[in-house]
């Protein structure tokens, strides 16, 4: 099985890619040949399964917001895998990570983390986007789950599709001055609510610090540890 490992590390991210790549060779899906597409303007290496895109640094919140155009740009390549999947570039892979988190077809071929921070409390609270002007307005009464935007994925057909619908849906909010309240996260959310996502608990998304009762497969490194949220994002 060929998989994909979409990365941005743009700006001062940069420095957390050598601990997130190395790791992932050690853990993740290591029965199947993984390559890197890794979104920079750093000194990143490329190797045999590394391979370098060069983008600049939008901005907060752009480089977060703006991710699904920057994997549209090269669909003609990730087409090629069989699996994508996005990773925030602070998440630390800590244990084995298999192919429990393949999703198939009962899950529309797209996998999602609950997220650490609303696994244990009521759809009502849930920080989805509730201004109905949003093209991501999700109301009151809907949804069952709330999924971290920091590690999502799919067969590469069904991650391609839904990439290309959010990025125009993105720019829709953009050209009408509305910024999703939690950018991508809101607009994965929103794609997410009438398909059937593998959901994998928050032992994939566990953030460095924290104790709650999940097993540490990811780690969200805690970006206070490398200097704080302002530091990284200039």
């Amino acid at each position: 099985m060929d998989i994909g490992v979409l990365i941005i590390c743009t700006g001062k991210y940069n420095i957390f890619f050598k601990d997130l790549y190395e790791s992932s060779e050690k853990f993740f899906l290591k029965n199947h040949k993984k390559t890197y597409y890794v979104f920079t303007d750093g000194n990143i290496p490329e190797n045999e399964n590394i391979k370098k895109f060069h983008q600049k640094s939008l901005g907060w919140p752009y480089n977060t917001l703006k991710r699904f155009e920057m994997f549209n740009k090269i669909s003609d390549e990730l087409i090629n895998e069989n699996y994508l999947f996005f990773l925030n570039a602070n998440m630390l892979f800590n244990s084995n990570v298999g192919d429990e988190v393949l999703p198939i077809e009962n899950n529309n071929f797209l996998m999602g983390v609950n997220h650490p921070g609303f696994f244990n409390i009521t759809k009502e609270k849930f920080t989805y986007e509730r201004r109905s002007e949003s093209v991501f307005y999700i109301p009151l009464n809907k949804g069952e789950y709330y999924y971290q935007g920091c590690f999502n994925g799919g067969s590469s057909e069904e991650f391609l599709k839904m990439s290309k619908i959010l990025a125009d849906m993105i720019n829709i909010d953009l050209n009408n001055d509305i910024m999703p309240v939690w950018h991508d996260e809101s607009a994965l959310n929103w794609y997410y609510l009438n398909k059937s996502p593998l959901l994998l608990d928050s032992s994939y998304a566990y953030p460095e610090g924290w104790s709650i009762p999940f097993d540490k497969k990811i780690i969200q490194r805690n970006k206070t540890n490398y200097g704080g949220y302002d530091y990284l994002r200039k």
